[in-house]
């Protein structure tokens, strides 16, 4: 399947990205299916403290150290000095309330070894929990003007799309400083789009993908208001702030009061079930009202 040519942006899906712990490295995938939720699997599990709340590389830089592997079970989770963590959504128990930003939903505790392996690696008392998949959490209805769209543990929105050359934009201008470049993962993606120019995510409301089946479309409907995250090295977890100072100098969003943004938050409105690839087309018409 392809798209006319009318379109006004024509390209391709280049990476896809899941992070089935919240905040924890990623997983680059080949293929996924597209769920009301986002990517399947992304965000369904997250680590909270002993209060219930939900810890990220914000305050735990360390969590960009642990790597998730997807096998056929579920999910393997490694960690630097510790050995590897079966999980298992088929073993998740008891419910308890957890909060992630200002939403309190029902998390599935996930065992005491799990909790244990946590605990050791990031120094403090903590639980992994499952999603509980009887809650919905919806995404802010005033920025998907009233759509209602169902979220796991994501921040806030069910995808996060970035274009390969707003990062080779921000590339160059990390080197021009003498800074050396970064990954898109830094970003937290879930679809990188290629063949369009450097944000023009910023400019569309909608994306369509040509995908296994039919057409995906998804609203862009948020920009990403950016924190500390991107300054951290994913491979070493030590933050250095040469990303976030190079974005001050020219990302300051109006539509955010000012804030930094790289990339859009996006909700799923056609294609739920469709199965996406790296290399499938997509397009967009550039939306300026």
């Amino acid at each position: 399947m392809a798209f006319p040519s009318s379109s006004d942006l024509v390209g391709q899906v280049r990476q896809l990205f899941v992070y089935p712990v919240k905040s924890c490295a990623g997983v680059a995938l080949a293929e996924s299916v597209l769920t009301p939720t986002g990517l399947a699997g992304d965000r369904e599990y997250m680590v909270v403290d002993a209060r219930g709340d939900f810890l990220s590389q914000r305050t735990h830089p360390r969590m960009a150290l642990i790597r998730p592997q997807i096998d056929g079970t579920g999910l393997v989770l490694h960690a630097p000095g510790h050995a590897p963590l079966p999980v298992s959504g088929e073993t998740a128990g008891a419910p308890m309330p957890v909060r992630v930003w200002g939403d309190t939903v029902l998390g599935l505790h996930m065992g005491a070894a799990a909790a244990r392996w946590f605990s050791a690696f990031l120094g403090e008392t903590c639980t992994l929990v499952r999603f509980d998949p009887s809650v919905r959490r919806l995404s802010s209805l005033r920025w998907t003007g009233g759509r209602a769209a169902p979220n796991l543990f994501s921040d806030g929105y069910p995808l996060l799309v970035v274009t390969e050359s707003a990062q080779q934009a921000l590339n160059q201008r990390l080197q021009q400083a003498g800074h050396a470049p970064v990954g898109v993962e830094r970003f937290r993606p879930n679809l990188v789009v290629g063949g369009w120019e450097a944000h023009d995510e910023d400019r569309v409301a909608e994306l369509h993908i040509a995908a296994e089946g039919g057409a995906a479309t998804l609203a862009l409907v948020k920009p990403c208001a950016r924190c500390p995250i991107p300054d951290i090295d994913p491979a070493t977890a030590e933050s250095h702030p040469a990303v976030g100072q190079t974005l001050r100098g020219y990302r300051a969003d109006a539509r955010l009061d000012g804030a930094i943004t790289f990339g859009m938050n996006a909700i799923v409105t056609a294609g739920a079930g469709l199965r996406l690839r790296v290399g499938q087309p997509v397009a967009a018409d550039l939306d300026f009202g």
